[in-house]
């Protein structure tokens, strides 16, 4: 221990809060970050400090959720300790973390240490496959469902067996089937899928304690970030690597927690003291992100969920502007006075247009404000577009890579087997895929058969031998690691995929080209940079990124998002659009109050990434389906103190103030304003009577409670759906 904040260069800098969180070493450790508070910052000093203090940095774990988040981790670490200590952390996302101890002891789980890993569209291409083996039409139930239920059956630990046994409805029971179908065919592939990648590390702690006891000897020293965005198996497993020693530090916002649709559990953070009774509870609250205003305002809106760890975020920053609320007519009124607040903003305010960000509940969101930036030529970029590595021929290369590591990879082989064209068509394709799965081997292993299998054609085994033998060779050259990325580039020439874009001769098919070898070149790189390592690591690397990882944010354009996009992005200027009751909060047939929490979390993120300026905006009227849906402000707005608030009032309607309106009169009133005995009484065909629309009779009723929505077909402006938490309709 240092005499002196002073001897130290690690704790220089550091604000009490993040200092006292930083120099606790020992024992269960909780971290509490709000939004701007420096989590980063803390996470590194901290891996850093244990360094400085004498903890071998192969002796430490740092789990984080994007690799973005894990190269920024190491490059600040490495400017505050020994560079190459900094390298021997073991530092990454749980998925490339685990994907690499799985890769040691595969064999104790009858894997080779060479199994490919199944991204999700991999994941969805064998699910449909086998739904049409089965003769299940998409109309009864959807590949993308069944792949979502299996991910959430692996995420809650659940196997196929054990998810059968609880099955609850026909469905499930089908999905029941399927999983495990599913699993049985990644197996023989020699394969795992994302969830795989936790699922078989949390079954080998599991199954081998020996196996489990050389972990936790070797990471004496445990940090996870964003801790509320883990799922129950991640939990699981960061117990089991902890139990021993107890060192265990997390660091996250459970005001943040906005992933529970893909697995994420709160309970993780809500309920750390009960898992680790003796934890220390650290609070960083100085916010150094925001205005006071834009954070009141965040503050006050949070305070109404019921399930969150009390904090109170500060700033010293300056008070700011008032958050602007901008009431508009319908969705095209909403994008042109955005796209003119955008132009004002940079004209007279002197902001750039990588300043400013618009973030949105739903991706069908964005079309408006694509039409409207495109209308007045504003640069923009659609955050979640297609990634690099979902291109057509990116995939295909990949593919022939895959199959180069691993032949048995069904598949990458199936993608390539006739890309380009090599006379092996879909029937013959057929032919062998019957023979695989009857004799229960891969595809690659039935080209060992050809004489065996009926009905194909003398033609058909020469090229399928020679595409074997083929394949074979490069194997063998792999093996080598001799002159590692011309044996690559070689094969890639071989296969005829840039010959083929080539013959095209189109501008699109040059640009496919220029892509090709853009991806040779970033392969080129990862070799130089990292002479250890092989094709199977930058192939483990590539299957591990995310959307959000190759996004290039410094580019002079107006970004738009959805909010989940948005988390742990800033900007100097946001708008929040859409905050309507039923698109923000979204509310779904089955909605609950932990849906509606968590959708309030969601608005706290899009108002905690804002830097200098907020404008929040929502309209009277959507059109749905050729329908006119009369629109009601979000219940949110209401729960942010109205200090914090300043409306832009509406041209040529009737004025609304944020606290009494003519037409609405108190917003506070309104939202309490439901009688439920309506939504109890209500039937379809019902004649009812609205204050604004007069005579109308109910069409259609859905939801429940508080989510209860009619659709009702006035005599005077026609159908509308509304919620009948705000609608005040009147049974006549």
């Amino acid at each position: 221990m240092y005499s002196s904040i002073e001897d130290s260069a690690v704790l220089s800098n550091l604000n009490p809060a993040q200092l006292e969180a930083v120099c606790s070493v020992e024992g269960p450790n909780l971290i509490i970050a709000g939004a701007g508070s420096g989590k980063t910052r803390v996470l590194t000093h901290k891996i850093a400090y244990l360094i400085e203090i004498g903890i071998p940095p192969q002796n430490i774990l740092a789990l984080t959720f994007t690799n973005k988040a894990a190269y920024v981790m190491k490059e600040r670490i490495a400017s505050l300790v020994n560079p190459e200590a900094s390298k021997r952390i073991w530092a990454g996302t749980f998925h490339s973390i685990f994907a690499r101890i799985l890769r040691f002891e595969a064999n104790s789980l009858g894997f080779t240490p060479n199994f490919s890993i199944y991204d999700a569209e991999d994941s969805l291409n064998i699910i449909k496959k086998l739904l049409s083996e089965n003769n299940i039409s998409n109309n009864r139930i959807s590949a993308e469902s069944v792949q979502h239920i299996i991910s959430k059956a692996k995420n809650s630990v659940l196997s196929p067996e054990e998810f059968a046994k609880e099955a609850k409805n026909s469905i499930e029971r089908q999905v029941a089937y399927f999983y495990k179908e599913y699993q049985e065919y990644v197996r023989k592939n020699n394969a795992m899928d994302f969830d795989d990648l936790l699922v078989n590390t949390f079954e080998l702690f599991q199954l081998y304690p020996e196996i489990l006891e050389k972990y936790q000897n070797r990471f004496t020293f445990i940090l996870v970030d964003e801790y509320q965005d883990t799922n129950r198996v991640q939990y699981f497993i960061i117990k089991q690597l902890s139990s021993k020693h107890q060192n265990i530090t997390v660091v996250g916002d459970d005001a943040q927690s906005i992933y529970r649709w893909r697995g994420a559990d709160i309970r993780n953070i809500l309920d750390f003291q009960k898992d680790f009774p003796n934890a220390k509870i650290f609070r960083l609250e100085q916010n150094y992100r925001s205005t006071k205003n834009i954070l009141g305002a965040a503050d006050s809106l949070i305070r109404h969920n019921r399930k969150q760890i009390e904090k109170k975020l500060w700033t010293e920053n300056e008070e700011g502007d008032l958050i602007e609320l901008i009431t508009c007519q319908d969705e095209k009124d909403e994008a042109s006075k955005v796209v003119q607040k955008i132009k004002e903003l940079v004209k007279v305010d002197k902001f750039t247009y990588k300043d400013i960000a618009i973030f949105y509940r739903t991706n069908a969101q964005s079309l408006e404000f694509e039409n409207a930036l495109r209308k007045e030529n504003i640069s923009y970029v659609v955050v979640g577009g297609m990634s690099f590595y979902k291109r057509k021929e990116i995939k295909d290369v990949l593919a022939y890579l895959r199959v180069m590591v691993n032949p048995y990879d069904d598949e990458a082989l199936i993608r390539i087997i006739n890309e380009p064209n090599r006379g092996i068509g879909k029937a013959t394709l057929n032919h062998l895929l019957t023979y695989a799965n009857e004799k229960r081997i891969s595809l690659f292993e039935s080209f060992n058969f050809l004489d065996e299998i009926v009905n194909l054609q003398q033609k058909a085994k020469v090229v399928i031998s020679n595409f074997q033998n083929w394949i074979k060779s490069f194997q063998e050259k792999l093996e080598t690691r001799f002159n590692l990325f011309d044996v690559i580039l070689e094969y890639i020439n071989q296969s005829g995929l840039i010959q083929m874009y080539e013959e095209i001769n189109t501008e699109d098919s040059y640009d496919r080209i220029d892509n090709i070898k853009t991806l040779l070149g970033d392969i080129y790189n990862f070799l130089k940079l990292n002479p250890e390592l092989g094709l199977e690591d930058y192939l483990q690397q590539i299957s591990l990124i995310s959307d959000v990882d190759d996004k290039n944010f410094s580019t002079e354009q107006i970004k738009l998002m959805t909010l989940h996009s948005a988390k742990g992005l800033e900007f100097p200027v946001v708008f929040i659009v859409g905050l309507e009751q039923g698109l923000f909060p979204l509310v779904r047939y089955k909605t609950t109050n932990e849906d509606e929490e968590e959708e309030r979390r969601l608005f706290y993120v899009g108002l905690t990434r804002a830097m200098n300026k907020l404008f929040l905006t929502y309209a009277k009227v959507r059109y749905r389906f050729g329908t006119e849906n009369y629109q009601i402000p979000s219940k949110f707005l209401n729960e942010i103190d109205p200090k914090y608030i300043r409306e832009i009032k509406p041209e040529k309607v009737s004025s609304w103030t944020y606290q009494k309106s003519s037409e609405y009169e108190d917003l506070h009133s309104y939202h309490e304003s439901y009688d439920q005995t309506v939504e109890e009484t209500l039937r379809v065909g019902d004649k009812v009577l609205h204050p604004f629309f007069g005579l109308g009779r109910v069409e259609k009723l859905e939801g429940s409670g508080n989510y209860a929505q009619a659709l009702v077909n006035f005599e005077n402006v026609g159908r509308k759906k509304l919620m009948l938490q705000y609608a005040r309709l009147k049974k006549v």
